[in-house]
């Protein structure tokens, strides 16, 4: 399964849950499009946990539904499991089409993170292990409030993971579509409320352009800006996630002397000629390769 694939289905998921039963089936027709693969993976999720009845109390509990899906695509690792000799695993976090997250305690210093696992199909992908690690060396050259902060690389029981600070709130997506951080209420106890303000808007993007004008100080370039790679915090921080597609932007005549700062091992990790990034979110420019 492509990783556009599965977030297409969690989009459906998560908008499935929304409907009542008695108009979901029509909704369903009309997101999945007269596709029966499609339908039927959207539709296993809801079926397989229709009876605990908690993917219904509101769309941020239908996270529960989307574990089923998780574990079949990466090795599930169990609530005290201890990685690596020092992380203990607390919970899983989320599940994307490349990685999943699990909540752990750092036993040693101690407080909490975030351990980011590649999916077991992309663990065998060499590309998507130069992708984890290329992420680890561009956060790490970066040291910016609203940059996630990547603290080591661990390779540990023939995985490699990356060791994130733990962060409380919601992806920008989410925020978009709920006008909320994940746990907050809306308007009496609903599950919705009003979209996003203007202020709070532009107070989010000042945040994310004044990260990625620190990275591209340094000729870093992310390449995947997108709602999905930007997190909020319930304090209202926003943080730039997943540089796994950063590159090394480098111009004719510079030099070390010119006085930039830049992070070292990044230029040979990504293929010259070759898009990368989201189709749906690229500017013009990146979509030509220009």
């Amino acid at each position: 399964m492509t990783p556009d694939r599965w977030e297409r289905i969690k989009e459906i998921v998560f908008a499935a849950v929304e409907h009542s039963p008695g108009g979901r089936s029509e909704f369903l027709a009309e997101a999945c499009d007269g596709d029966p693969d499609l339908r039927g993976d959207v539709e296993r999720l809801l079926t397989e946990h229709a009876e605990a009845n908690r993917f219904l109390e509101s769309p941020f509990s239908a996270d529960a539904l989307l574990r089923s899906f998780a574990g079949a695509r990466h090795r599930a690792l169990d609530a005290n499991r201890v990685i690596a000799g020092r992380f203990r695993i607390v919970k899983f976090l989320a599940e994307g089409g490349m990685g999943v997250v699990y909540k752990a305690e750092d036993t040693k210093l101690p407080r909490f993170v975030a351990l980011k696992f590649l999916t077991d199909a992309a663990a065998e992908d060499p590309q998507a292990l130069a992708r984890l690690r290329r992420e680890a060396q561009a956060a790490s050259a970066l040291n910016h409030p609203n940059i996630c902060t990547i603290y080591d690389v661990v390779e540990s029981e023939g995985q490699t993971f990356l060791v994130m600070e733990y962060l409380e709130g919601s992806t920008l997506k989410r925020l978009i579509e709920c006008g909320r951080l994940a746990g907050e209420a809306g308007p009496n106890g609903g599950s919705r409320a009003a979209p996003l303000s203007f202020d709070d808007s532009l107070r989010i993007a000042l945040q994310i352009s004044d990260a990625l004008g620190t990275a591209h100080a340094k000729g870093l370039i992310h390449r995947d800006i997108k709602p999905t790679n930007i997190f909020v915090t319930t304090g209202g921080q926003a943080k730039i996630l997943d540089f796994g597609l950063a590159k090394l932007a480098t111009t004719p005549g510079t030099t070390p002397e010119d006085g930039v700062s830049r992070p070292v091992g990044l230029l040979d990790l990504t293929n010259s000629g070759a898009p990368m990034g989201t189709f749906a979110y690229m500017s013009p420019e990146q979509a030509r390769n220009e």
